[in-house]
């Protein structure tokens, strides 16, 4: 993951990489979309924003066959083991790491994103 994350990362310098966070789609999906939109150089009406907003929304992703997997068959995905889309909401590690757990990714996380400036946002 860190390679690959540090690859993009890198490479935006040289081509046109659009990096967008969970955390921020959660606080403010308008805003978020825009930037896309804004990326890929296009306008939209506000009816197509907010549609898009709608159907991209972890409800409706959620309940949606194409997206939740859910037409997966269940030896290759069993929902019943953990459904592909949980809770929808950002913070959540801190419901299964403990603190010392915490403190370990987050030192893991400084060694090996070393020399970027990529700073991901874990709560709202």
């Amino acid at each position: 993951w860190y390679d690959h994350v540090k690859g993009y990362w890198e490479r935006r310098k040289e081509h046109p990489i659009l990096f967008l966070f969970y955390e921020d789609m959660k606080e403010d999906p308008q805003r978020e979309i825009g930037k896309v939109v804004q990326f890929l150089q296009r306008e939209l009406s506000p009816a197509v924003l907010d549609a898009i907003a709608h159907h991209t929304s972890f409800e409706s992703m959620r309940d949606n066959p194409t997206t939740n997997y859910t037409s997966v068959p269940a030896d290759l995905m069993d929902h019943h083991v953990s459904p592909f889309m949980r809770k929808g909401i950002a913070g959540d590690w801190k419901n299964h790491f403990t603190v010392a757990q915490s403190e370990r990714f987050d030192e893991d996380y400084a060694r090996k994103m070393a020399g970027t400036d990529l700073r991901f946002r874990t709560e709202l």
